[in-house]
């Protein structure tokens, strides 16, 4: 069928749709057809700006026959639309939209599989608006309750945040990782989500929040008692002594292997600045202490 065919079937949707002298009521459920064969013929000939209409129209012509299940999948096609488009913006507003339209149907993981499929699209070309669909995600997981199958959005969060280079991001979604972990009682995963976000401190070279960090996550028994626990001690350990050779071991060791592969390759990076000084730190508050206990 060519293209001036589609225009036909489209253009005689919108006549169904418009009232008029002859026409008092809209027939939504023909005009969403012809708009549904528009706009996969459209898309069959590679038009998309024509093909991404046409599924907005079908779309919302779904929802006037109140099924917002179909409505939300022709979205999802508007969107696939966009993108080959390169419209960023209409990329994450029509997934956004599927999400809302999944939502009403009580949905969370179509719901929460259409923000992340907005951010997979977007995580090249927008990365900052892709690392949020993903937290959208995350969160309409947990609201409903399915914080387990969050894990892998969690993740692509925090890559992404990481290839913005935005580590204390990384290190709060890794941390909400843990957290929805805990309520799993996925113990092992939490416990790597802790070590991992200590790990991106370091990486950033900011030992203060990454011992605050560490301390914050001791306070859970399950940490405490944990070989990811014991691994981020000897990381602080060694930069305390300022001992680089001890810190490349450490980063090579199997507990930091068996963590997510960026991760990984952020400690085998490890140290990233100079860790003199807080060995020189570390001997001052030692000799304050002993002149504190200096009585002669």
């Amino acid at each position: 069928m060519a293209s001036s065919d589609h225009q036909k079937l489209l253009s005689k949707a919108d006549k169904l749709t418009k009232l008029s002298f002859t026409r008092w009521t809209a027939d939504w459920k023909s005009a969403t057809s012809l708009y549904e064969q528009a706009a996969n013929g459209f898309r069959l000939a590679k038009k998309y700006e024509q093909a991404k209409t046409a599924f907005e129209k079908a779309s919302k012509g779904q929802e006037m026959l109140s099924s917002p299940w179909d409505a939300a999948k022709l979205m999802e096609s508007a969107a696939a639309m966009a993108k080959e488009l390169g419209n960023w913006r209409e990329v994450a507003d029509f997934y956004r939209r599927a999400y809302e339209l999944y939502s009403e149907c009580g949905r969370a993981q179509p719901a929460s599989d259409a923000l992340a499929k907005g951010a997979r699209a977007l995580e090249d070309a927008a990365p900052d608006e892709a690392v949020q669909l993903y937290t959208e995600a995350c969160t309409a997981l947990e609201e409903d309750g399915k914080d387990q199958m969050a894990f892998d959005l969690y993740r692509d969060a925090s890559r992404v945040y990481l290839k913005l280079e935005k580590y204390a991001d990384a290190a709060t979604i890794l941390l909400r990782w843990a957290l929805a972990a805990d309520k799993c009682n996925a113990t092992h995963s939490q416990c790597k989500a802790y070590l991992s976000a200590i790990i991106v401190y370091l990486y950033a070279h900011d030992f203060k929040e990454a011992e605050k960090c560490y301390n914050d996550c001791c306070q859970v028994e399950t940490f405490l008692n944990s070989d990811q626990s014991r691994c981020a001690s000897k990381f602080l350990s060694a930069y305390r002594e300022g001992d680089e050779e001890e810190i490349k071991r450490v980063g090579q060791s199997s507990i930091v292997t068996n963590l997510d592969h960026t991760i990984v390759r952020l400690a085998r990076k490890l140290p990233t600045g100079d860790v003199s000084t807080f060995r020189s730190g570390t001997t001052r508050d030692n000799e304050e202490q002993l002149d504190e206990d200096d009585l002669t």
